[in-house]
C-alpha cells in the first residue's frame, strides 16, 4: 500500500499545471530562505558572542581573540549581552516557523528558549542577587584561571604569539580580580552576602596558590616547556616577563583579594549557608530551579521525589548486602566499605592505572550501545595537587571539536584513604565514556547543527545524560560484582540525595552540619566527600538537582520507546536520537523522542 500511495503522489506530480508548479517552486524556495535566514542568525549571533567572550572561542580551537580575556562581570559586559538576547527575539519573529524543516524547528525552539533565559538572568531581579556575588570557591575564575594558563589547559602554548597572548590575557584577568571587589562591595551595600563558610575556603583557595614559590606556580608552567624553535633571547625575555607578572601582577591581586575578603567580608557574610537564608534568596532558588532542571518544579516536590528515591535504593543496597554475607546493618556495610584495606588503593599511580584498565574495558563493549563514537581521544588523569582537595571526585574538561586536544577526565586522589575503588566504574562512566565524553564531543564535532547546539547546553539534559550512562553499566556486563554493583547503587543514592539535600538546605533551612550527617547516613560516602559534596551544594544551589532529574526524564523517554516500538525498538538508534542534536530542554528531547517513535512505527 506504501509503494502505491507513493506512485500516486509522483503522478500528480507529474500532472500538475504550470501555474500550481510555480507556487510548489515558490514554497520550496520560502523554506529555503527561511532556513537561510535562521542559519545567518545562528551564525551572526555565535560570532558576536566569541567577541563578547573569547575564552569560549579558545575552548574551541579558535584563536582569533585569544589575546583577550574578557571584560566579564561589568557592567557593559552584561549590558551587551542583554542587547544581543533583545536582537536575536525580535529577529527569530520575522523567521517563519511552519516553514522550517524538522531539525531546524527544534534549533528555533531551543534558540528561543535560551534567549528568554538568558534575558531573565539579566534582569534587574536577578542580577542585584548574582552579580554582587561574583565568585565562591566552587565558581570562580580564582580557580579555573590558573590551570588554564598553566600550559596543561585550554590555552595553547605553541607559538611565540602564544606566549604573548597569555600575558595580555594576564593583564585583563588581573582587572577582573580587583572588579570582583568592587562586586562584592556592591553587595555589602545592599545586604545581600556569600556566606561564611564559602568565603573561608577561597581565602584557604588563595592562601594556597599565593604560597607556591613562583617556579611552583601554574602560570609559570609555560616557561618551564618551551616549544622547539624558540631563540634563547626570546626564552629569556619571556621567562623575565612571566616571572614580572605573576610576582608584581596576579600574586598581588590575588592578595588583594584575599586581604579584603578575609578582613572586610568574612566578618559580614551570613553565618546560614541556605539561599532561604539570603536577602531575596527565596525566589532566587525558585528560578534557578527552573532553570536548572528546564522544567516548571517546585521545591517540595523535588524533596519528596528524593525521599522516594532514597528508599528505592536503599532497598537494592539491602539486597547486596545479603547477597555478600554481611551480617551487619546496613550502616555497619557503609562503614565496612569506607575502612576495609580491600577498597583502597596504596597510591595515585594505583589509583590512575585502575581508571586506565576501566577505560579498556569499557572501549572494547562501547559498540553495543552506539553507533557513533567521538573522534576526540580521552586522557585519564587526576587534579592538579593545588586544586584537588575543593574539587570534586571526577569531572570533565571538553576536548576541542577536530579532536586536536583530547577530553579529559579528571579523578580526585585527594585524602587518598578516603577514596575506595566499588564506585570506580560509575565514575568513569559518568565523566569519561559514554557520559560526559560523549555527549560533548558527538554534538562538537557534528558540524550541520548551530553552534549554540554544539557548545551549549542546560545542565539537566548534560548531567542526566551522565547519571544515565551509569545505568548502561548493567548493559555492557560491567556490574557482574556486587561491590561494583553497590558502587553504581551508591552514585545513584548521591544523585537522589542531592534532591533531599539541595532542596533541604536552601528551602527547608537545613544547616551543614544537618545535611553532611544526612548523607552519611544514607550512603558509604566518606566524611572529607560527603562534606565537600554538601559545600558544593551551598556553592552552587539546584545545580545537584539537575543529575536525577535528567536521568529520570531520558530512562522515562527509553521506557516509552521500548514499549511502543517493541522488536522494531533499537537502542543504539535511541541513543543516536537523544545525543545527535546537543543538549536539549528537557521539553524539547521529549517532543524530538516523541517524533522519532510516530516515524519508527
Amino acid at each position: 500500500m506504501k509503494m502505491k500511495h507513493h506512485i500516486l503522489l509522483l503522478a500528480s506530480a507529474a500532472l500538475l499545471s504550470p501555474i500550481a508548479a510555480q507556487a510548489q517552486t515558490a514554497a520550496t524556495e520560502t523554506v529555503s530562505t527561511e532556513s537561510q535566514k535562521l542559519s545567518a542568525l545562528f551564525a551572526a549571533d555565535d560570532e558576536a558572542s566569541l567577541q563578547r567572550n573569547p575564552l569560549n572561542a579558545m575552548f574551541r580551537g579558535d584563536m582569533r581573540y585569544a589575546d583577550r580575556f574578557g571584560d566579564f562581570i561589568s557592567d557593559a559586559y552584561f549590558a551587551n549581552e542583554r542587547k544581543a538576547a533583545e536582537a536575536n527575539l525580535e529577529a527569530l519573529q520575522s523567521i517563519d516557523r511552519t516553514k522550517l524543516n524538522a531539525t531546524d524547528k527544534i534549533a528555533y525552539d531551543v534558540f528561543k528558549q535560551n534567549q528568554t533565559d538568558a534575558l531573565k538572568g539579566l534582569s534587574k531581579e536577578i542580577m542585584d542577587l548574582t552579580v554582587v556575588r561574583p565568585l565562591n570557591h566552587f565558581f570562580g575564575f580564582h580557580t579555573f584561571y590558573p590551570t588554564f594558563a598553566s600550559g596543561q589547559g585550554a590555552a595553547p602554548f605553541k607559538t611565540m604569539q602564544d606566549y604573548d597572548n597569555n600575558l595580555k590575557r594576564h593583564k585583563e584577568f588581573i582587572v577582573l580580580m580587583d572588579r570582583s571587589i568592587d562586586r562584592f562591595r556592591q553587595g555589602m551595600a545592599t545586604g545581600v552576602f556569600e556566606t561564611k563558610m564559602t568565603i573561608t575556603n577561597v581565602v584557604d583557595q588563595l592562601n594556597t596558590q599565593l604560597a607556591q614559590k613562583t617556579e611552583e606556580s601554574p602560570y609559570y608552567g609555560p616557561v618551564l616547556k618551551f616549544p622547539e624553535g624558540f631563540s634563547d633571547a626570546d626564552k629569556a625575555r619571556l621567562t623575565s616577563e612571566y616571572r614580572d607578572i605573576i610576582e608584581n601582577g596576579l600574586y598581588p591581586a590575588n592578595a588583594s583579594l584575599r586581604d579584603f575578603l578575609r578582613d572586610s567580608y568574612l566578618p559580614l557574610a551570613r553565618e546560614q549557608v541556605g539561599l532561604s537564608a539570603m536577602k531575596g534568596g527565596e525566589g532566587l532558588y525558585q528560578y534557578m530551579i527552573e532553570q536548572t532542571t528546564t522544567l516548571p518544579l517546585k521545591a517540595d516536590e523535588i524533596h519528596n521525589l528524593g525521599l522516594s528515591e532514597v528508599a528505592r535504593i536503599t532497598s537494592g543496597m539491602e539486597a547486596i548486602r545479603k547477597e555478600v554475607g554481611f551480617k551487619g546493618t546496613l550502616p555497619e556495610f557503609f562503614e565496612h566499605l569506607r575502612s576495609d584495606p580491600k577498597f583502597k588503593l596504596a597510591s595515585r599511580d594505583a589509583l590512575t592505572q585502575g581508571y586506565y584498565d576501566i577505560g579498556k574495558i569499557v572501549d572494547g563493549k562501547i559498540s553495543t550501545q552506539f553507533k557513533y563514537l567521538p573522534k576526540a581521544p580521552l586522557e585519564i588523569k587526576p587534579y592538579e595537587e593545588f586544586r584537588e582537595k575543593y574539587e570534586a571526585g571526577g569531572s570533565y574538561q571538553s576536548g576541542t571539536p577536530d579532536g586536536s586536544r583530547p577530553g579529559t577526565f579528571y579523578f580526585n586522589a585527594y585524602d587518598l584513604p578516603s577514596r575506595t575503588t566499588p564506585g570506580m566504574t560509575t565514575l568513569y562512566l559518568h565523566e569519561g565514556a559514554p557520559g560526559h565524553h560523549f555527549q560533548i564531543s558527538i554534538a562538537q564535532e557534528n558540524e550541520k547543527l548551530p553552534a549554540f547546539m554544539r557548545f551549549g547546553g542546560n545542565t539537566a539534559y548534560v548531567e542526566g545524560w551522565a547519571l544515565y550512562s551509569e545505568t548502561l553499566g548493567y548493559d555492557m556486563g560491567l556490574f557482574k560484582d556486587p561491590y561494583q554493583r553497590f558502587g553504581t547503587l551508591s552514585d545513584e543514592m548521591l544523585r537522589a540525595m542531592r534532591l533531599v539535600v539541595d532542596t533541604g538546605l536552601h528551602s527547608k533551612g537545613w544547616t551543614r552540619e544537618q545535611a553532611i550527617g544526612y548523607m552519611l547516613a544514607n550512603s558509604d560516602m566518606g566524611k572529607t566527600d560527603a562534606t565537600a559534596e554538601v559545600e558544593r551544594y551551598i556553592a552552587i544551589p539546584t545545580q545537584a538537582l539537575a543529575y536525577k532529574i535528567g536521568a529520570l526524564t531520558i530512562m522515562r523517554l527509553k521506557d516509552k520507546a521500548k514499549t511502543q516500538l517493541g522488536k522494531k525498538f533499537d537502542v543504539r538508534e535511541f541513543h543516536n536520537q537523544v545525543l545527535n542534536t546537543g543538549a536539549l530542554p528537557l521539553t524539547v528531547l521529549e517532543k524530538k523522542i516523541d517524533d522519532w517513535i510516530s516515524t519508527s512505527k
